[in-house]
């Protein structure tokens, strides 16, 4: 195992087996990458730092779908849209006939 920029170690995967305690210790600090045949395979994070990237992830989305929610709605016309009344009749009809 070999720690670098201070906030990444390296492990290989053999280690996993002898060092795993050890390797889990580390990803509370900083990511652990997993090493298989010398190439980066894997990253081992801290679950809350895990969890906090994917809530940062999805507010990402929704900001970018936000915005191209906004920029197609500039570029639309009314006639482009269509009822939800109607929508909503021509789904019940389909359920009941």
């Amino acid at each position: 195992m070999y720690t670098f920029k201070g906030d990444t170690t390296l492990a290989a995967v053999s280690e996993l087996r002898t060092k795993f305690d050890e390797i889990l210790r580390q990803a509370r600090d900083h990511k652990v990458v997993i090493e298989k045949r010398n190439k980066p395979a894997a990253v081992l994070l801290d679950i809350d730092q895990y969890t906090k990237m994917e809530k940062l992830l999805e507010e990402l989305g929704d900001i970018a779908l936000g915005y191209i929610a906004k920029s197609r709605d500039k570029k639309s016309k009314a006639s482009d849209y269509i009822d939800i009344d109607k929508v909503e009749r021509e789904i019940l009809d389909a359920l009941e006939g």
